[in-house]
């Protein structure tokens, strides 16, 4: 035998010993979606083939992360195994789409937890309007499940602690909870955060976060539909369900704000309209403007409406630098800031469950940013009801000021009425009804 032979033979040796000790040494990782729409599962949408993972939602996302470790030589597989949806006919498609079957499949308010009675289950995925987040993830965390909760994470300040206490409970358990801010998992913005961490560049003085686009979608109701239906299909036009677009879109931008700048805001003042929506109680757009202390001022801007300009960015100014969120950060004078750090360049969407599952396996960081996606998905609220009511909000206000008349108001119905037997009320602003600043919201009752 000569030496190359000698060497391939050896190196043949080895790779199939390194397959053995992955086999046998490989960590399934069993998960369960909590709401099989398209962000969970990619609802009926079919993957054209194996890698067609945006398809199949954040469950996908996971598969496909898993996929990548295994390419890095982490011996790690998901294993889809149960489902649940308010809707059972989604939640068994999924089943059946993942391919474990429909007897899986959990429908109604109440299916989330048979998932959280396995014993099987190792992480939840929980994708359902964001009324229902923090229950669901309280209840995850209490089970010993490790979780995936999509951004925003409550509709109310009752909801922002809830999640808060969830958060601080998986800490205790050391559960990781990892929540759909994937802008915090994606280069660009990974490189200007430790930027400004080290002082490389900053610190952030004022800026601007957008989240101008189009209305998602509508969907009328149908005559056989109980208001439990109707709300839980067309969710995202109604503020108890969804938190307005604020919560369920623009927390985005406002949560790289909160990390750019390393603390929350303590106040918003903020107005808003309802000129162009057919469907639901929410407002066409928000303007807001956050005071961070310290003479820090944040403006936050969100429309959905039709035909207008799109504008999805973060925009901060330091005394020498203009921060383009994600993008680019430059002098003054237009000198483009070169950064330095070891981020890999992947859709920050599957990186995400990259650090999820290497916080699971001990083979990264423990991660849990469950309590920042809460507190910013609280500015949110803030804004919200600023705009609603027109007075100034404060943080103390939905954390901690207990006499606020802001502090104990939660979005009816709740999460609760919709697991109780029977019909939900509508709420007290339904289709095509808004409120007006200066007068009470009807939308909200004391917890």
């Amino acid at each position: 035998m000569n030496r190359r032979d000698f060497i391939k033979g050896s190196a043949l040796a080895a790779g199939a010993m390194s397959i053995g000790v992955q086999a046998a040494d490989k960590r399934v990782i069993r998960a369960a979606v909590v709401g099989c729409g398209g962000r969970g599962t990619g609802g009926k949408g079919q993957p054209k083939g194996p890698q067609d993972f945006y398809r199949q939602g954040a469950l996908g996302n996971l598969l496909n992360a898993a996929e990548m470790l295994r390419g890095q030589g982490v011996p790690v597989e998901v294993k889809p195994v149960a489902f649940a949806d308010y809707f059972l006919d989604k939640a068994q498609f999924a089943a059946e789409k993942f391919g474990v079957g429909k007897e899986n499949a959990y429908g109604g308010a109440n299916g989330y937890k048979e998932i959280m009675k396995r014993s099987d289950v190792d992480v939840v995925i929980l994708t359902t309007p964001l009324n229902f987040r923090p229950r669901h993830t309280m209840a995850a965390i209490e089970a010993g499940k490790h979780v995936f909760a999509e951004k925003g994470v409550a509709v109310d300040a009752p909801g922002v602690r809830l999640m808060i206490a969830a958060a601080r409970k998986a800490e205790e358990k050391k559960l990781t909870i990892v929540c759909g801010t994937q802008r915090r998992h994606q280069r660009g913005y990974l490189l200007q955060a430790k930027a400004l961490q080290e002082g490389t560049i900053g610190p952030i003085l004022g800026g601007e976060v957008y989240w101008n686009s189009a209305v998602p979608w509508v969907r009328e109701r149908t005559p056989e539909q109980s208001n439990k239906d109707y709300l839980c299909n067309n969710w995202l036009n109604f503020t108890e369900l969804s938190g307005d677009h604020i919560c369920e879109q623009h927390v985005h931008n406002i949560d790289v704000a909160n990390w750019f700048i390393g603390r929350y805001p303590k106040s918003v003042v903020a107005f808003g309209a309802r000129m162009r929506r057919v469907s639901g109680n929410q407002y066409d757009f928000f303007s807001g403007d956050f005071d961070y202390g310290d003479g820090v001022h944040i403006h936050s801007m969100c429309r959905q409406i039709d035909g207008c300009k799109n504008d999805v960015r973060e925009y901060f100014r330091t005394a020498k630098e203009i921060i383009a969120g994600g993008q680019s950060v430059k002098r003054l004078d237009g000198t483009k800031v070169e950064l330095a750090g070891d981020f890999p360049e992947v859709n920050a969407y599957v990186q995400e469950h990259v650090d999820m599952l290497k916080s699971i396996l001990g083979k990264g960081p423990y991660l849990n940013e469950g309590e920042a996606c809460a507190m910013s998905t609280a500015c949110g609220v803030m804004i919200r009801i600023s705009a609603y009511t027109g007075q100034l909000v404060t943080m103390n206000d939905i954390i901690k000021s207990t006499n606020s008349p802001f502090y104990n108001l939660a979005c009816t119905p709740t999460p609760e009425d919709f697991e109780k037997d029977g019909d939900v009320p509508m709420p007290a602003l339904g289709d095509n009804e808004f409120s007006r600043p200066g007068q009470p919201w009807r939308g909200l009752k004391k917890s």
